[in-house]
C-alpha cells in the first residue's frame, strides 16, 4: 500500500512538473515571438498574430490571433522591440500596446491633436519622429518629436514646407531622411477633380530643413516623376544602403499620384550630399516591367524587391484591391537587371509584406489560387519555397513586421 501511494504520489508530482513546465513554454514562446502579423479576416475583422518562425507550420487568426477593435488600431501602426504604436486621428490620442496574454494592452498615451502621419522615423532607440498633415486640411506639414520611453512629447509644430497654392488643395509627405543636422523632406501637391477624385503635381519636391528648428534650408525640383515614397506606416519606399546613399521610389500610378502617365522611378541621394542625383533615376514603367509599382525593399547588395502592378488585369481603382494582379521583382539598383520572382499573382494595394534577414527574404503573398503563405527566397540561389502559412479566416496578411 505504501508502494502504490509513492508511486502515485511521484506520478502526479511527474504530472505538476509537466504541466508548469509546459506553461513555462509558453509564456517562454509568447515572450519571445520574433514576428507580427496584421491580418484582414473574410469576415472583416482584424486581428493581430505572432509567430517564432516564418519558414513553415500554420496559423488562424480566429483561435490563434487577438480580435482587434478597430477604433484602437488600424494597419498604420508602427511596432518596435515588442511595442505597438498608433494614432487615433479622431480622438487625437497616440497610444502605446504591448501583446499580452492574449489581449492588446494599452501602456501608455499622450496627445497628438489634428495629426495625420504621413511618415514615421526612428532617430535613437526610443526617440520617434512624426511627419504629419493636418486633418483639418492636409496643407499643413507638423512634426513631433517623441521619447516612447516615457511617453513624452520631446518637440512639436510645424515644417517650414510651403502650403499648396494655385490649384493644388493638398500635399503629400512621402520621404524624410534626416542626414546630420538637417533633414530631407520630399512631398508633392494635389487637387480636386471630381467629388471622389484628384490629380497630382507633375513635379516632385526635396526641401532641406534644419533640424530641429525645422527651417526651410533650399528645395528642389524633379519632373522625371512624382509623388516621392508614400506612406511608410503602410508600405517601405526608401533606404539607406551599406554605403549610406539613400534610394526612393516615386508613386504616380492610379493608387497614389493618379497620374499614369508619368513613369514609377528610383531616385538617389548620395551619401554625405543633401541633394537629388541628376544623374541616376531607374525608370520602371519604361522598363521591360512596362508597369507601376509600390513599395521596394533592400535585399542588400545593390539589391532590392518591388511590387509592380499588372494593369492589363484590373479595370480601375475600384478592383484594385481585390483582383490579385501584383507581381514581385528583384532589381539591381547600379546595373539594372530585373528578374521576375516566380511567385503566385499577390493582392492588396499596399502592403508591407517583406522581410529581409541576411541572404534570406520572406515575401507574404495573399494568393487567390495558393492562399496566404510566407515565401521563402534565397537570394543568392534564386531558390523560392513556401513558408508559414496564414490560414483559416484570412483574407489578406495586411502587414508583415519584425517584433
Amino acid at each position: 500500500m505504501i508502494n502504490f501511494l509513492t508511486r502515485r504520489f511521484f506520478i502526479l508530482s511527474l504530472l505538476v512538473l509537466m504541466l508548469f513546465g509546459a506553461i513555462g513554454c509558453l509564456n517562454k514562446s509568447d515572450a519571445e515571438a520574433k514576428y507580427s502579423f496584421y491580418i484582414l479576416a473574410k469576415d472583416g475583422n482584424e486581428y493581430l498574430l505572432t509567430s517564432n518562425s516564418l519558414t513553415d507550420g500554420s496559423l488562424k487568426p480566429e483561435t490563434d490571433g487577438v480580435l482587434l477593435d478597430r477604433k484602437d488600431m488600424d494597419r498604420d501602426v508602427m511596432i518596435k522591440e515588442g511595442y505597438y504604436y498608433h494614432l487615433n486621428r479622431k480622438k487625437g490620442l497616440f497610444t502605446k500596446f504591448k501583446l499580452e496574454e492574449g489581449t492588446l494592452k494599452m501602456i501608455d498615451t499622450l496627445n497628438l491633436k489634428d495629426y495625420s502621419i504621413e511618415n514615421f522615423n526612428w532617430l535613437g532607440k526610443d526617440t520617434l519622429l512624426l511627419t504629419a498633415l493636418n486633418i483639418s486640411g492636409y496643407n499643413e506639414t507638423k512634426f513631433a518629436l517623441i521619447d516612447t520611453k516615457r511617453m513624452k512629447t520631446i518637440r512639436a509644430g510645424t515644417m517650414e514646407i510651403p502650403k499648396p497654392s494655385g490649384i493644388f488643395t493638398t500635399l503629400s509627405i512621402g520621404l524624410v531622411e534626416k542626414r546630420k543636422n538637417s533633414l530631407l523632406v520630399g512631398y508633392t501637391y494635389h487637387h480636386s477633380t471630381g467629388i471622389s477624385n484628384y490629380a497630382t503635381s507633375d513635379t516632385l519636391y526635396v526641401s532641406q530643413l534644419s533640424y530641429p528648428d525645422m527651417e526651410l534650408i533650399k528645395t528642389e525640383k524633379d519632373t522625371r516623376s512624382t509623388y516621392p515614397g508614400g506612406v511608410n506606416t503602410i508600405q517601405s519606399y526608401n533606404f539607406s544602403d551599406a554605403h549610406q546613399d539613400y534610394y526612393f521610389m516615386s508613386c504616380p500610378g492610379i493608387a497614389l499620384g493618379n497620374r499614369p502617365e508619368i513613369p514609377t522611378g528610383i531616385f538617389r541621394i548620395k551619401a554625405n550630399t543633401d541633394t537629388l542625383d541628376r544623374d541616376y533615376f531607374f525608370d520602371i514603367s519604361g522598363s521591360v516591367i512596362q508597369n507601376h509599382a509600390y513599395g521596394m525593399w533592400n535585399l542588400g547588395n545593390d539589391k532590392v524587391i518591388i511590387r509592380s502592378e499588372r494593369k492589363d488585369l484590373f479595370k480601375g481603382l475600384g478592383d484594385h484591391y481585390s483582383t490579385a494582379h501584383f507581381e514581385f521583382y528583384e532589381l539591381n539598383l547600379k546595373s539594372k537587371a530585373i528578374k521576375k520572382l516566380a511567385l503566385p499573382l499577390d493582392k492588396g494595394t499596399r502592403r508591407e509584406c517583406v522581410l529581409v534577414e541576411g541572404n534570406t527574404a520572406y515575401i507574404a503573398v495573399n494568393s487567390t489560387n495558393e492562399g496566404n503563405y510566407i515565401w521563402v527566397y534565397d537570394v543568392q540561389t534564386g531558390a523560392l519555397k513556401k513558408g508559414l502559412q496564414l490560414a483559416g479566416d484570412t483574407d489578406f496578411i495586411l502587414r508583415m513586421d519584425r517584433l
